[in-house]
C-alpha cells in the first residue's frame, strides 16, 4: 500500500480507497467540515456501488444542495420520498432544492407535507410559509 493509499485519496484505478461505507464515512464527514463538493464526489461514488442506501442518498442529496446542485439534489431527494414516503426531511429537502431551481409551485407540495408530518419543525413551517406568500405577492 502507497503512502496515497494509506491516507485515503486513492487506489490504482483512480477512484477512492476503502469500502462503500469508509466513502460514505468520509463524504459525511467532509459535508459536516463545509466542503459539499467533495463530499458530493465520494458520496456519488458510494451511491453507485449502493444504490438502494437511504442514508448514503440522504448524505448525497444534502452534498448536492450544499455544492448549489439543486436540481441533482431535487432528484435525489425525489428517490428518497419515493422509496420512504414516511421521510419528512427528504420532502422538505426537496422543496427547498426546487424553491433554489426557481420552481416555486413545485416546493409549495412537497413542503406542505413535510409541515404535515412535523408541524413542530419550525425551518419546515418557516420554508412553506415565505414559498406561500410569494405565491401570494405573484397572484397579486
Amino acid at each position: 500500500m502507497t503512502e496515497h493509499d494509506q491516507n485515503g485519496a486513492g487506489d490504482a484505478s483512480g477512484g477512492p480507497s476503502g469500502d462503500v461505507y469508509e466513502w460514505y464515512q468520509r463524504g459525511v464527514k467532509l459535508l459536516a467540515e463545509g466542503s459539499p463538493a467533495a463530499a458530493a464526489a465520494l458520496l456519488e461514488r458510494a451511491a453507485g456501488a449502493e444504490p438502494e442506501a437511504r442514508s448514503i442518498r440522504e448524505a448525497l442529496a444534502r452534498a448536492q444542495f450544499n455544492s448549489r446542485r439543486y436540481e441533482e439534489a431535487a432528484t435525489s431527494f425525489r428517490w428518497i420520498v419515493a422509496a420512504n414516503p414516511a421521510e419528512d426531511y427528504a420532502y422538505y429537502g426537496l422543496g427547498m432544492a426546487l424553491w433554489r431551481t426557481g420552481d416555486i409551485e413545485g416546493a409549495q407540495e412537497p413542503l406542505a407535507v413535510a409541515v404535515a408530518m412535523r408541524p413542530d419543525e419550525r425551518n419546515y413551517v418557516s420554508a412553506l410559509t415565505q414559498i406561500r406568500a410569494t405565491l401570494r405577492a405573484r397572484r397579486a
